[in-house]
C-alpha cells in the first residue's frame, strides 16, 4: 500500500499562501465588482436592473454550490474544482470592458460568479482541514484579511487605470489580467506543496461517498437551523452594485470615486474578519448576532445624501462581508465532520444564495420606489434574524459539545 505524499507546508503556511491567492484574485474580480454597477449603467441599466444583475450573480455564486459541493466529495478532485473556478474567474473579467452590450457585461457578470461557485466548496474545505490546525475563527479569519488586502487593492488600482484611461473600462479590466495568471502560478504550486491537505486534521475516518440525498440527511440539525438564519440576514442584505448605482446617479460622489469607496469597505471587511474571527473562537456563535445589526445600518446611512453617510454605509457593509466571508464559513466547519463538509458548504451557500438573489431584487425594487420604505424593510427583516438568533445558539453549543 503506498503512503500519502507528506505535506511539505505548515498549517499557517498553507493558510497564508492560499491567503495569497485569494489576494491576487480578488485584485481582479473585486477591482470589476467595484463598479460593476456604473458600468452597467453606462450601458443603459436601471437600478432594478443593476440589483437584479448584481443579486443573480451573487445567487449563481451560492446556488450553483449545491451542485459543485456535492460533486468534489463524492469524487475527492478538491484541487481539481479549486483551480477551475479560479480560471473561470480570471478568464472572463479582462472581456467586461469590451463588452459593447448590456446583456453581454451582465452574462460575465454572472459568469465571473459561476467561477466561485465552482471552486468555493472545493477550496473551503481545503482551507478547513488546516484551520483544525490553526483554530477554525483564526484560520479562517487569517485568510480573509489576506483576501481583503487584494480587494482594497484591486479598487485601488482600477480607480488609478480609471484616472489615466480617462474613464476608458477596456485597457482598465484587460490589465486584470496580470494579477490572474499569478493567481493559476500559485495554485499549481500549492497543489503540489501540499496534494492532500485533509493530513492536517486528524479525525475519524470519512464515510464513503454516497448518492447526494444520503450526505443531505446525514447533515446536523443544527446545520439547517444556522443555515436558516444566514438566508434570513441576506434576503435582507443589499450588495454593492445597488449602494455604488446610489453613488454615482444621485450625484453624492464621481464614478473614479467609487472603487476607492469600495476599497475602504474592504478595508473594514478585514478588520471585522479578524476581530470576530478570533472572537470566534473563544465565545463561539454568539458573534453573529453582530451581522444583523450591520445589516439594518447599512441602508440608513449608504442610501443617504451626503458623502460621509455613504462612506459610513459602505464601511458598515463591508463589516458585514467580513462576517459572511470568515466566522460564517468557520461556522460550517465545525457543525459538519470533514466528509461532508464540501457539501454541506454547497447546500449552505444554494440556501443564503437564493436569499442573495431576493434580496437584490428586492433592494433595487425598493431603491426605486422609497429609500424609506427600502430602510424599513431591510431593518425588519434584520430584527427577525435576531429573534431566531438565540435558537441558533442553543442548537450550534450542543453540537459543539
Amino acid at each position: 500500500m503506498s503512503r500519502p505524499p507528506p505535506v511539505r507546508l505548515s498549517a499557517w503556511r498553507f493558510v497564508t499562501t492560499f491567503g495569497a491567492v485569494s489576494l491576487l484574485a480578488d485584485v481582479v474580480y473585486e477591482g470589476a465588482r467595484s463598479i460593476t454597477g456604473p458600468l452597467l449603467a453606462s450601458l443603459g441599466a436601471t437600478a432594478l436592473v443593476v440589483g437584479v444583475v448584481t443579486g443573480v450573480g451573487e445567487a449563481a455564486a451560492l446556488v450553483l454550490r449545491v451542485v459543485s459541493g456535492p460533486l468534489a466529495d463524492r469524487t475527492g478532485r478538491f484541487w481539481t474544482w479549486a483551480i477551475a473556478g479560479y480560471f473561470l474567474t480570471v478568464a472572463t473579467v479582462p472581456f467586461l470592458g469590451v463588452a459593447g452590450a448590456l446583456w453581454i457585461a451582465a452574462a460575465l457578470v454572472i459568469a465571473e460568479r459561476v467561477g466561485k461557485a465552482v471552486r468555493s466548496p472545493a477550496k473551503d474545505t481545503l482551507l478547513s482541514h488546516a484551520t483544525a490546525v490553526t483554530g477554525r475563527g483564526r484560520g479562517f479569519a487569517v485568510h480573509e484579511a489576506m483576501d481583503q488586502v487584494g480587494a482594497f487593492a484591486g479598487p485601488l488600482a482600477v480607480a488609478a487605470m480609471l484616472v489615466i484611461f480617462d474613464g476608458d473600462y477596456g485597457p482598465t479590466f484587460a490589465l486584470q489580467a496580470i494579477p490572474g495568471a499569478g493567481v493559476l502560478v500559485l495554485l499549481f504550486w500549492l497543489r503540489s506543496a501540499v496534494p492532500q491537505p485533509g493530513l492536517y486534521e486528524c479525525a475519524a475516518p470519512h464515510p464513503e461517498p454516497g448518492p447526494a440525498r444520503t450526505f443531505v440527511r446525514a447533515l446536523p440539525r443544527s446545520f439547517w437551523l444556522y443555515s436558516g438564519f444566514s438566508a434570513l440576514t441576506m434576503t435582507g442584505f443589499a450588495t454593492f452594485g445597488v449602494l455604488s448605482f446610489h453613488q454615482v446617479t444621485s450625484g453624492v460622489v464621481a464614478v473614479a470615486a467609487v472603487p476607492v469607496i469600495y476599497a475602504a469597505a474592504m478595508a473594514a471587511d478585514a478588520v471585522a474578519a479578524l476581530v470576530l474571527g478570533w472572537r470566534y473562537d473563544r465565545v463561539g456563535p454568539r458573534v453573529l448576532g453582530w451581522l444583523p445589526v450591520l445589516a439594518a445600518l447599512v441602508p440608513l446611512l449608504a442610501f443617504g445624501a451626503h458623502i460621509a453617510m455613504v462612506v459610513a454605509g459602505a464601511l458598515l457593509w463591508g463589516a458585514a462581508v467580513g462576517i459572511q466571508e470568515s466566522t460564517l464559513r468557520a461556522v460550517v466547519a465545525d457543525l459538519v465532520e470533514p466528509g461532508r463538509r464540501a457539501t454541506a458548504y454547497g447546500i449552505y451557500a444554494a440556501v443564503i444564495g437564493a436569499a442573495a438573489a431576493v434580496g437584490g431584487a428586492l433592494t433595487g425594487f425598493l431603491y426605486s420606489q422609497s429609500v424609506t420604505a427600502l430602510v424599513v424593510v431591510v431593518a425588519g427583516i434584520q430584527i427577525l434574524a435576531l429573534g431566531f438568533l438565540p435558537v441558533v445558539w442553543r442548537a450550534a453549543r450542543g453540537h459543539r459539545r
